[in-house]
Parts: structure tokens; sequence; C-alpha cells
């Protein structure tokens, strides 16, 4: 069985072109960084996978997702080994994409590092009021500090 599933950020625009032929079919080519669970001193804070998606999936990404905004991609794990102009093998994977997600509200994204402009539902409908925030809303409320305690971030 060959399936991966990774949260991340985009770490650049996404690069999306379309197939020739016939009937044309939309490519798009990002990375994630994913940030690492356990980190050690000296070492990176993240791993980066370059990830390929096609058709509607590409289309979706081509017209939301941009550079910062946090994603779930499910797909599989292909070999992207080629060899360089001075004759050296080049041993590299790509998360070819079956899924993709977002993976947090425009409003999350615009508090967390600024990386706003995409709509993080989908369509919106035009209604750009903000959404309720309290019991109301279906979810309870987190009291501050607490986050080290949880057994996720």
């Amino acid at each position: 069985m060959n399936k991966v599933i990774l949260m991340g950020r985009l770490t650049r625009d996404p690069e999306v072109r379309y197939s020739q032929g016939a009937s044309q079919t939309a490519i798009a080519r990002f990375s994630i960084a994913v940030d690492r669970r356990f980190k050690r001193e000296g070492e990176p804070d993240a791993d980066f996978f370059n990830c390929t998606a096609f058709g509607k999936q590409a289309e979706f990404i081509e017209r939301y997702l941009h550079k910062g905004v946090k994603v779930v991609v499910c797909g599989r794990i292909q070999n992207d080994n080629y060899t360089n102009k001075e004759g050296q093998m080049v041993y590299s994977v790509r998360v070819m994409v079956d899924e993709i997600e977002f993976a947090e509200s425009k409003n999350a994204s615009n508090n967390e590092g600024g990386f706003g402009g995409y709509n993080g539902g989908g369509y919106s409908g035009g209604n750009n009021a903000p959404a309720p925030s309290g019991a109301g809303d279906g979810f309870m409320n987190i009291p501050d500090g607490i986050d080290e305690e949880l057994p996720f971030n």
C-alpha cells in the first residue's frame, strides 16, 4: 500500500500548466512545508515535499491556493529520479495528490501569519460577516494556555 497524508503550508505559489492535445488537462506543481513533530537542535524544523496534482484538483489549486495557505494533502509517493547534466543520478520523491483540503479557516490564516486572500471554506455565498464566536457555533472555547496540555497542535 502506498498512501501518504501530510498537513503543511505552501512554500510558494503553485505552478499550473495545461497539457497539449485534444483535451487539455491542468497540472499543478507546488511544495508544502510540514513541521516536524520532534525537533533536535541543529536539525531543520520542517520537511519540504514536492507535490503534483492533475485535472479538477489542479484547477482547484490554481484558483484557491497560494503561498502560506495551510492544506491537508492525501496521495501516494512516487519516485522522481533523474540523471543530471553531470551524469549523476539524483534521487527524489514526489507526492502525487489524490485529495487536497484547506486545513484552516481564512480568519485563522490571517491571524497566524498574514497569509490571507483565499476563501477558507470554498464558496462563501457573498456573506463576509464574521463567524459567531461562542458556544452557539458548535465548538467549545478552549482557555488560553492549555495548548501545551493537548496531545495535538
